[in-house]
């Protein structure tokens, strides 16, 4: 049997496509291994998010072009390949497939299934070799799993390059997503879109189903979170649907506070109503935890809108915050604007706030020493309660012989950074 080794960069969305493709492959007598060496096709699924994700999609496609076994493939697919198809192919003569979404690219082990691609001279097809979105799923070998609901997004954020490149939205049925979540026999589901809390109103049609998706998947599973909520879409029957759920973690999208950057950002909101939904969210649920993500050193943040910033974090002191640099995306509002800032002075912005969102981190860490929480075992000696996403938050430290995939209630024993011990 021919052995395929992939490798998966970026946000959950992309892994979801990875375990589809995954799927695809083993469905064309392709068994999966951790050793790129011995590996007859080697993949990567890239992220073109922002220049940082870019470089290291490119770094380990090197990289893994050194270790591959000779007459092993070497394939790049994902955003960066859907992306910068022409520039990939050229730049990168180690790979010999770049291949967008739904796009076949691996010959099949028993002659009959997909077709090759050869690299550089496959258009873009007009409509794809396979729905990457629909692709079935095996059951997940991990008690929690990501579901990508949607493809693509309908707003026009001026940072954000992801429309151009992964299209307009494109909402699953609900019957596709429940038989989803039926297959994969997991105890906790992970939501994930671009632009999750418009699920159901594709291209500005239509009506949002956002709350009965997460009431029926709800109704399956013990565990139903929800990542990447725009704020303007963050409904008082969404909030009620979320508590319902047991799981009451909000990730909201806010990017950042000032009210005439958020404007530039092409986005809604400010500080002020940020923070009494927050505020409004704590009073229905004071368990809830929240996350979000800033960038920083947008075109024509001045010191006050950094200030701005600064105090909007130490007084609304969400549990977990993620800080990034403005990245600069061809084709986008913002790759024209005025006002660039220094990158020596984004990075003593960046600095400043990630030391000042670890010490809230820590401190609403502690403040958990000596209570009772319920925990998801993920893995011996892993566990998760509801204040925390899989893979981009802390974890909870527990006995090793609690079996994975069971609940227990433990109580809180220490602390240290973003992760907790508990017994």
């Amino acid at each position: 049997m021919s052995r395929v080794h992939l490798v998966t960069l970026g946000c959950p969305k992309n892994e979801v496509d990875s375990e589809k493709l995954l799927g695809r492959l083993a469905d064309d007598g392709y068994q999966t291994t951790d050793d790129a060496e011995s590996a007859d096709l080697v993949v990567v699924n890239t992220c073109a998010f922002i220049e940082e994700a870019r470089q290291e999609s490119i770094d380990t496609v090197l990289a893994l072009a050194d270790v591959k076994a000779e007459g092993s493939r070497l394939v790049v697919t994902g955003c960066m390949a859907e992306r910068y198809r022409d520039e990939l192919a050229e730049a990168l003569p180690e790979v010999d497939v770049v291949a967008g979404f739904g796009e076949a690219f691996a010959p099949p082990v028993d002659g009959v299934g997909a077709t090759p691609v050869s690299i550089g001279r496959k258009p873009t097809p007009e409509v794809p070799s396979f729905d990457l979105l629909n692709l079935p799923r095996p059951r997940s070998a991990r008690p929690w799993a990501y579901v990508k609901v949607a493809e693509g997004c309908d707003r026009a954020c001026g940072f954000c390059a992801i429309p151009s490149f992964r299209g307009p939205q494109r909402s699953r049925t609900v019957e596709s997503i429940l038989d989803e979540v039926d297959q994969l026999q997991v105890h906790e589901v992970v939501l994930v879109a671009q632009d999750l809390a418009a699920f159901g109103r594709d291209q500005g049609v239509g009506q949002r189903a956002i709350v009965p998706l997460v009431q029926a998947v709800a109704s399956r599973v013990e565990r139903t979170r929800l990542l990447y909520l725009y704020p303007s879409d963050l409904t008082d029957a969404l909030i009620d649907a979320i508590c319902d759920t047991g799981v009451p973690y909000f990730d909201l999208s806010l990017q950042h506070v000032s009210a005439p950057l958020v404007r530039r950002m092409r986005r809604w909101g400010n500080g002020d109503r940020f923070r009494t939904r927050i505020d409004e969210i704590r009073a229905r649920e004071p368990q809830a935890a929240f996350r979000s993500n800033f960038i920083v050193g947008y075109p024509g943040e001045t010191e006050d809108d950094h200030d701005q910033l600064i105090r909007f974090v130490e007084e609304v002191e969400v549990d977990w915050c993620g800080f990034f640099a403005y990245s600069p995306e061809e084709g986008t509002y913002a790759a024209d604007l005025d006002g660039q800032v220094p990158r020596s002075l984004v990075q003593e912005r960046l600095a400043e706030l990630r030391e000042l969102q670890d010490e809230i981190t820590a401190r609403k860490r502690d403040r958990l020493i000596g209570s009772r929480v319920e925990v998801l075992v993920d893995a011996p000696g892993i566990a998760r309660s509801h204040r925390e996403a899989p893979e981009i938050d802390g974890i909870i430290s527990v006995p090793d012989h609690l079996e994975p995939g069971t609940f227990h209630t433990l109580t809180v024993s220490g602390a240290l950074g973003p992760d907790l011990q508990a017994h």
